[in-house]
């Protein structure tokens, strides 16, 4: 039997308050809304902490939802990653400005240009990290700016 934890004494998780956030303005939980959730967290957390807390999230989801397979760490990581870059040479302080000025970030088939199909169906990339067989990251291709 699985232990009852009374929601009232406990504070929500960062991942259910910014997914709140997210969904307050939102009728489903689309691309935009994973890449609006993820931009909060990086900006509030950082890049390497949003990795964590926005997989471990998504996982947790997919497994409530009974469908666990459809967690990809490889995919979840990369798209951190990627909103992460973009942010940081972003001044950007909202998302919708955000968004219009990175549009690349709202093709659902972006990581086709770094990864091939088979590569992140594959055990490995649902599992752990994975990087890109197609093209490195932008930010590893030469030297960082900062």
């Amino acid at each position: 039997m699985m232990a009852h934890h009374d929601g009232e004494n406990e504070p929500p998780s960062p991942f259910a308050e910014l997914m709140g956030e997210v969904m307050a303005a939102a009728e489903r939980f689309g691309h935009r809304q994973h890449i609006h959730l993820t931009w909060l967290a990086v900006r509030r957390f950082g890049t390497a902490e949003a990795v964590d807390l926005v997989s471990d999230g998504i996982q947790r989801t997919a497994r409530y939802a009974g469908a666990p397979q459809k967690y990809n760490a490889t995919v979840s990581r990369a798209w951190v990653e990627l909103v992460g870059h973009h942010a940081e040479e972003s001044d950007a302080t909202d998302f919708n400005t955000f968004a219009s000025r990175q549009p690349v970030l709202l093709h659902k088939k972006l990581l086709t240009r770094f990864y091939r199909p088979a590569t992140l169906a594959g055990a490995a990339a649902r599992t752990g990290w994975v990087e890109p067989d197609l093209e490195p990251f932008p930010w590893r291709q030469g030297a960082k700016g900062r």
